[in-house]
């Protein structure tokens, strides 16, 4: 949102708050608060002004939940997207960035993971993900919509005024983070028998920054008609590291003894998911700047201080 203002965008933010607080919008964007299973406040919104294109990020985000109850994902990530998607054509707007997620693929079969790798999601939230993408291929072929459809791995860190704050919180960062600052007994671990270094699960961190980068990228690119119509891009740097290595980056960067206890697997947890993200970078140009994990635990660190303080 502010670096679209801060490129001269005018900005239009949708959201129902369900995870999420007005404070956080940019007083220079306007915001109407509503679902996105409203297709008729959708509507009058995309009418009421005048846009380049849609980023979508609204979602449900938890995968182990989405074990739990697979329905409300489905309903929220994939059916209110298809209502989206309606009053956006029914609107006249045929440019998405869809914020999609690397738990499209399910268990890779090597790594580092390249787009055209099969899609065999091992949990809901992803299932309900890869969904949205079979509708946009059918939607660009039919309809013409243009899209790019960008598979985050995991992200993390702050930038300034603003990090991750998950109602309730799921992301392994921000938790271990709060047991540094006394705010949790512990950061637990799920699963120690994975087929890896040290038995955690391996996962490849991006930085906010450079996420929303490849937002403005891709963004430009739907505008540009001579580049491709359908865009699929992984958003990741190429490197992993397993749930031991974040926690012990995070002994260093707040000096903190972070204490941790060992849990069982949670179902539908991949052990390895690492960006092969040379498309985009040789496509669009991107190029992460702030890879490396302990700049993006001190960005998250001092965020928290600070939120806290």
């Amino acid at each position: 949102m502010r670096l679209l203002l801060a490129s001269g965008h005018s900005v239009t933010i949708f959201d129902n708050l369900s995870h999420s607080k007005r404070s956080a919008v940019a007083e220079a964007a306007t915001f109407v608060e509503g679902d996105l299973a409203d297709r008729d406040l959708i509507q009058t919104t995309l009418r009421n002004g005048s846009f380049d294109g849609v980023m979508h990020f609204a979602a449900l985000i938890e995968a182990g939940e989405s074990m739990v109850k697979p329905e409300i994902f489905f309903r929220n990530n994939t059916a209110s997207t298809l209502t989206l998607l309606e009053a956006m054509l029914a609107t006249g707007q045929k440019r998405l960035v869809f914020s999609s997620t690397a738990a499209c693929y399910g268990e890779p079969e090597k790594t580092p993971i390249l787009e055209d790798a099969k899609l065999e999601p091992t949990n809901a939230y992803g299932e309900s993900k890869l969904l949205v993408e079979h509708i946009l291929r059918w939607m660009n072929k039919i309809h013409g919509m243009r899209y790019a459809s960008l598979r985050y791995f995991n992200v993390a860190g702050a930038i300034e005024g603003y990090g991750e704050a998950h109602e309730p919180e799921s992301h392994i960062i921000p938790l271990i983070l709060d047991v540094a600052l006394g705010r949790r007994k512990n950061i637990k671990i799920f699963g120690q028998d994975y087929p890896t270094k040290d038995g955690t699960c391996v996962r490849d961190y991006v930085h906010i920054r450079d996420l929303a980068d490849a937002h403005l990228l891709a963004l430009k690119a739907l505008t540009d008609e001579a580049k491709p119509s359908r865009m699929i891009y992984n958003i990741g740097t190429g490197t992993g590291f397993t749930v031991r290595e974040v926690i012990e980056a995070a002994r260093r960067v707040t000096g903190k003894a972070i204490e941790v206890e060992e849990c069982d697997r949670r179902p539908g947890d991949p052990a390895v998911l690492v960006a092969g993200s040379d498309r985009i970078r040789a496509e669009l140009g991107w190029n992460p700047q702030h890879g490396a994990l302990d700049e993006i635990i001190t960005s998250a660190w001092e965020w928290h201080q600070k939120r806290y303080s």
